[in-house]
C-alpha cells in the first residue's frame, strides 16, 4: 500500500525539449522509489503517459482519471492500478485532487495551467494545505513565475501566494520537497 499519493499535472505531448520526459520519466521512476501513489489524468501519451509508464515498470501505484471525451484522444490508459472515468474535466480534477497528499506540476499547455492555478487558487483561500511542487525543468516555468511576480507586484495578490508552491528544477529537489512535507 502506498504511503502517499502524489498527484502529477503534465502535457498530453512530449514538448519540444527532450528533457521534460526525461524528467517526467525519472518522477515516475521516483514516485515508485519512495512507495507513493501516482494520481494523473490517466492518460498513456505524452508526459503523462511516460509518468505512468515509468511508475508502473518500478512496480508502483497507479491512480488514472479521465473524462469520457478525452479517452480516445488522449489513449485512456487502462492497465493502470485504478482507472475511473468521470462525465467531464471538473470531475476529473476534483477526484484527482481528493485522491492525492501533494500537487507537482511538470511543463504542460493550457491544460496544466488550469489544474495549477485552480489548486494555487484553493490554497490561497484556505481550502487545503497540500504542497504544490512547480517542476522547472529548464526553466520551462519561468515565465509563469514572471506572471505570479507580476500579479503580486501589481497588488492583485500578497506576496506570501508564492509561499504556497515551492519551485523546484530537479526530480530530486521535488521529491526531498514532498518528504519534507508529507
Amino acid at each position: 500500500m502506498a504511503t502517499a499519493s502524489i498527484c502529477v499535472f503534465c502535457g498530453s505531448r512530449a514538448g519540444v525539449d527532450p528533457a521534460y520526459e526525461q524528467a517526467a520519466t525519472a518522477l515516475g521512476q521516483a514516485i515508485a522509489d519512495e512507495n507513493w501513489r501516482l494520481v494523473y489524468g490517466a492518460g498513456d501519451v505524452g508526459l503523462m503517459g511516460a509518468v505512468a509508464r515509468a511508475t508502473q515498470a518500478a512496480h508502483g501505484d497507479t491512480f488514472g482519471v479521465i473524462p469520457q471525451h478525452l479517452v480516445d484522444w488522449e489513449v485512456g490508459k487502462t492497465d493502470l492500478t485504478r482507472y475511473i472515468v468521470t462525465e467531464n474535466m471538473h470531475e476529473r480534477k476534483k477526484v484527482m485532487f481528493m485522491n492525492c497528499d501533494a500537487v507537482v506540476v511538470l511543463p504542460g499547455g493550457a491544460g496544466s495551467l488550469d489544474e495549477f492555478f485552480e489548486v494555487l487558487t484553493w490554497r490561497q483561500i484556505g481550502l487545503h494545505d497540500k504542497p504544490i511542487v512547480l517542476l522547472n525543468v529548464n526553466g520551462y516555468w519561468d515565465p509563469l513565475i514572471g506572471l505570479i511576480d507580476h500579479v503580486v507586484d501589481q497588488g492583485f495578490a500578497d506576496a506570501s501566494i508564492k509561499d504556497f508552491m515551492f519551485v523546484t528544477s530537479t526530480v530530486e529537489e521535488a521529491v526531498e520537497t514532498f518528504k519534507a512535507r508529507l
